[in-house]
């Protein structure tokens, strides 16, 4: 069942998409994709996974749609059978060309509508073109399940009862929504990446899609620096992705990490986007800058913290933001010692927008050991612990308590 969970993440959003390119409700097209998954939940254990199970999900939906369009119509039946008929003559019938291709950027393009707000925006968009659930969106959004939920509901009517439509905006105002865009990419990689909850540390799917979104985006928009500033992150990041977790799905520090195992491959494309990058006004170049560092490091030992905290100050400057001063001061730890990093976090220790984080705990743990601190490092950690939704995040915290004799 857990594979056919896997099949289920990594489709959904694509499906979505083309379920809403095809009919033009996104709430019939989130609904229809979850009745064709619960149809595969009873149907692929008996008679096997498809061969090509994306399109499977892509015609059970579509059935599921049809079949609440009509029931829900309101028209005569022969003005709802040309409804459908059109609808099914635009799926059916050749692409027009367009410079966004993918049915999922098209998606996140029309959820940047300017008539929502940014916060809708974003969550409307991780929830209906990446499948994160709402508990997922507001771990990654420092928000509570309520206020999400209420937001997507919200998005979801606005574009009902304003008739914005399902397409992507004409080419002059695509920059105007790339932003948004990008930021949903993120956070579809930062939870692949950094998973918040449940069994794994990584979420394999998330991260293969954040790293084909951001290449999508690259060629549909080639001279937008800022996407390739995301690509260098995401592909600079996903170079140590085979490295961050053991044979048993346990965490490695970076410190510990084989870096002759890293992906040489995806640290030269990652290099060459930070290149195409150069001039991005906005905070995905100075992340790409500091995650190249690493990346190109050869030991842990001559990781040039300098250079590091620079690109943290810089990003400070586009984007002050409570996640961005608490792993600031992780780094000035490292680049002034121990109780420097820990005095650089108590400019952020009591943000409101941490309290359901494990990040400063976290952060204020690792330092006070690496300060020999012990007995205050415990403290921390487990005050880390009681607020970390991954297992194998409270796996490695547990074992952090264990090493400092708590």
């Amino acid at each position: 069942m857990q594979s056919l969970d896997g099949v289920f993440r990594r489709e959904w959003g694509r499906t979505v998409a083309a379920i809403a390119r095809w009919c033009g409700d996104l709430t019939v097209a989130e609904d229809a994709v979850q009745e064709a998954c619960a149809d595969a939940l009873r149907s692929w254990p008996r008679d096997g996974v498809p061969e090509v199970p994306g399109a499977w999900l892509v015609t059970t939906a579509r059935n599921r749609a049809r079949d609440r369009l009509r029931r829900e119509s309101a028209r005569p039946g022969k003005e709802l059978a040309a409804v459908l008929d059109d609808i099914i003559a635009r799926t059916d019938g050749p692409e027009v060309p367009h410079r966004v291709r993918d049915d999922e950027l098209r998606m996140m393009f029309t959820c940047a509508h300017p008539a929502l707000e940014r916060p809708s925006q974003l969550a409307l968009t991780l929830r209906l073109v990446s499948g994160l659930t709402v508990a997922e969106i507001a771990r990654a959004l420092l928000q509570s399940e309520a206020a999400v939920g209420q937001r997507i509901t919200r998005a979801k009517a606005k574009i009902r009862h304003a008739n914005i439509p399902l397409r992507v905006p004409p080419g002059e105002l695509l920059a105007q929504r790339t932003p948004h865009v990008l930021a949903c990419i993120y956070s579809v990689f930062t939870e692949g990446y950094w998973s918040t909850a449940g069994p794994s540390a990584i979420r394999d799917e998330l991260c293969d899609e954040a790293v084909r979104l951001t290449g999508e985006l690259c060629v549909a928009m080639p001279e937008e620096p800022e996407g390739h500033a995301l690509a260098a992150l995401v592909l600079l990041h996903d170079s140590r992705r085979a490295t961050r977790t053991d044979g048993r799905g346990t965490l490695v520090p970076l410190e510990e990490q084989d870096r002759r195992r890293w992906d040489r491959g995806k640290i030269a494309r990652g290099l060459e986007q930070l290149r195409r990058a150069g001039g991005s006004p906005g905070p995905y170049l100075p992340q790409a800058v500091i995650a190249a560092v690493h990346a190109t490091a050869p030991c842990w030992e001559q990781t040039d913290w300098v250079t590091i905290c620079a690109a943290y100050d810089r990003l400070l400057g586009i984007a002050d933001s409570p996640v961005v001063r608490a792993n600031r001061a992780m780094a000035v730890g490292f680049r002034d010692g121990p109780d420097a990093g820990l005095a650089a976090l108590e400019t952020v220790a009591d943000d409101p927008r941490l309290a359901r984080s494990p990040l400063v705990a976290t952060v204020r743990a690792d330092l006070l050991r690496r300060a020999g601190r012990d007995d205050e490092a415990v403290v921390s950690y487990r005050h880390a612990l009681a607020a970390n939704g991954s297992i194998p995040g409270r796996e490695f915290l547990a074992r952090r308590i264990a090493e400092c004799g708590g």
